[in-house]
């Protein structure tokens, strides 16, 4: 064998030194590197040798899978472009079966990575194949994976692989594993904001309506997000028809971890709702959040309360006053503490009389608490205050608290 050959042999050799080396760091080292080594190989090589050594290294570690994932997401070209996909993907369905949610998901957004370069033809012959196969596995770890590229794929799509796509979807939200039924309803907003209106009121919405009945929490949680995408589309009245009976559902839900994600969103959610809706329902959902026994909650649920006192104007005197002076006192320091975060929020929408009468007297209680983080949140925020009544009177009525 002559000085060129060996050298051309090298790098490889190298790597699968590396690649089967018993120390773990050098095993990741070396999967880094991936890129160069076929850069150094020619495309042709790289279909030949890389490729295949590497689909050998796909038993290795997670974190090994992990940066062989997202590595592959950037292939394409190092095989010798679009008209060699199928060789890269043939990998990444691999990697999108494993046990290993994070390579899962690793895998998946290359694959959607490649997919936006792609063209009809390449799509038709080896994605959406790829697509169809991952989604009807046995394994339910490729059917969640599937769940994660119909949102990709779809508008790359033609109409009569797109009515699939949604159909393969909808197979997804029924399908029997929990772990599915949660794929799908983590991507069902991404679906969502690539349709036209009448396929996600005929279609998603009764998928939406199903999932948020879901007997999991850990799906119903999931829908929360896709719940404010579904009524950005939808005029009030729409929303009052098809999606209030769900959101009267996830308001009250049993799980303390789904109102926690409800709370989180809910400044969205009242912003795609509308007025009435929000006045009819909403205000008496934040209420019970405020006042809901897990500590999570009512701290999140605080945390909004500037942005929604914005949203309801002076009914906040009446609505959400009242209940403010519980959580000022709150058992749990975290709510105090978000109380105090956000409570001078609300200065703008109150008159001077009404900060007052109404604001002071629980800025007061916040100042004189006895955990310092809660004292120094509220004070970092009273610059709201001052802008509206100004400085003096702030010091005057708020001072003496602060120092003592």
């Amino acid at each position: 064998m002559n000085i060129e050959e060996n050298e051309e042999l090298y790098p490889i050799a190298v790597l699968k030194d590396e690649l089967k080396h018993k120390e773990v760091s050098l095993r990741l080292n070396a999967i880094k590197n991936i890129s160069s080594i076929a850069i150094a190989l020619g495309p042709e090589r790289t279909r030949d040798e890389l490729i295949p050594f590497l689909n050998e290294s796909l038993y290795d570690k997670d974190e090994i899978l992990l940066i062989l994932a997202e590595q592959l997401g950037d292939f394409v070209e190092y095989v010798g472009g679009p008209a060699y996909v199928h060789i890269v993907l043939s990998s990444l369905e691999r990697l999108a079966a494993v046990e290993e949610a994070s390579v899962r998901n690793k895998a998946v957004e290359s694959l959607s990575t490649i997919c936006e370069s792609l063209e009809e033809k390449q799509l038709d012959m080896y994605y959406f194949p790829l697509l169809r196969k991952l989604s009807t596995e046995n394994r339910f770890t490729s059917r969640t994976s599937a769940a994660g590229l119909c949102a990709s794929a779809y508008s790359l799509a033609t109409p009569t692989v797109q009515d699939e796509l949604r159909t393969l979807f909808a197979q997804l939200c029924h399908d029997d594993t929990p772990m599915v039924r949660r794929a799908a309803a983590s991507n069902l907003t991404k679906l969502t904001k690539k349709l036209q209106k009448y396929h996600v009121t005929s279609e998603i919405i009764p998928l939406f309506n199903a999932l948020a009945q879901d007997k999991q929490d850990s799906v119903r949680v999931l829908t929360v997000e896709s719940l404010v995408a579904i009524a950005e589309i939808l005029t009030e009245e729409e929303i009052k028809e098809k999606l209030l009976e769900s959101i009267r559902s996830l308001g009250s839900d049993i799980s303390w971890r789904v109102r926690y994600t409800v709370a989180e969103n809910f400044i969205l959610l009242s912003k795609a709702v509308g007025e009435h809706i929000v006045n009819q329902e909403l205000i008496g959902f934040y209420i019970s959040l405020l006042q809901y026994y897990e500590e999570e909650v009512r701290s999140t649920a605080a945390s909004q309360i500037s942005d929604f006192g914005e949203i309801i104007g002076k009914d906040v005197l009446e609505h959400l006053l009242p209940h403010l002076k519980e959580l000022v006192s709150d058992q749990s320091q975290q709510v105090r503490a978000s109380v105090a975060s956000h409570i001078s929020g609300l200065a703008p929408i109150l008159s001077k009389e009404e900060i007052i009468e109404e604001l002071f007297p629980l800025i007061l209680v916040l100042l004189r608490d006895e955990f310092p983080d809660v004292r120094l949140n509220v004070i970092s925020k009273l610059e709201q205050v001052n802008k509206i009544i100004g400085i003096e009177l702030v010091s005057q009525s708020l001072l003496p608290a602060i120092i003592n």
